[in-house]
């Protein structure tokens, strides 16, 4: 074991040192943490729900991007790059970048062996610090499982499973409606 001390960063810091790197990581409280490579079945999920939110979103005011755009949580000090994330309106940059938003309204994460544990309780402590986060969608990749967890006007949680690809998930913050069909095109289960 290393006695050396774990030096940390700052945001800007790390931003600078994210600008500059060929691979992606993640910024918890100055440190800094690289991101798995992702599958096949992982980019066709990726892929086709964001071509499903982008169709259902049409010409309203919310906008959908891909894991090219990180999203700040204040609260904890953390910058992540979720699966996919939608906001609405004018989203609100950190500083002057246009690559980093702090104001989410959906977030779909795709679940791996290594980060499931992960995405189902702190990173999903941390979303639910943004004011304007309301709905979470977690989708597996080595079977058909939908988990959708909807921000209720107390502030509590409710959750929702979808395992059938005859299902399709009603995502109210965004009015959209993503059938299980179409996320899961060509994706092969072990």
């Amino acid at each position: 074991m290393s006695t050396q001390p774990i030096t940390k960063l700052t945001a800007e810091e790390y931003l600078e040192l994210e600008r500059r790197s060929e691979f992606r990581s993640e910024y918890l409280d100055g440190q800094v943490f690289a991101m798995a490579g992702g599958t096949i079945d992982h980019a066709r999920i990726l892929t086709n729900t964001l071509s499903a939110l982008t169709s259902e979103l049409g010409d309203r005011d919310c906008e959908a991007a891909s894991s090219d755009v990180r999203v700040h949580i204040a609260a904890y000090r953390v910058f992540t790059y979720p699966d996919i994330v939608v906001w609405c309106g004018t989203p609100q940059l950190y500083g002057d970048r246009r690559d980093v938003i702090s104001d989410a309204t959906f977030i779909v994460e795709i679940l791996s062996p290594s980060n499931k544990n992960y995405d189902r309780a702190e990173k999903f402590e941390y979303y639910r610090s943004l004011p304007s986060f309301s709905e979470y969608l977690l989708l597996a990749q080595d079977r058909v499982l939908a988990e959708l967890h909807t921000r209720l006007e107390d502030g509590s949680w409710l959750f929702r499973d979808f395992t059938s690809l005859e299902d399709a998930v009603e995502l109210k913050s965004i009015a959209c409606r993503l059938p299980l069909q179409a996320l899961y095109r060509h994706v092969e289960f072990a």
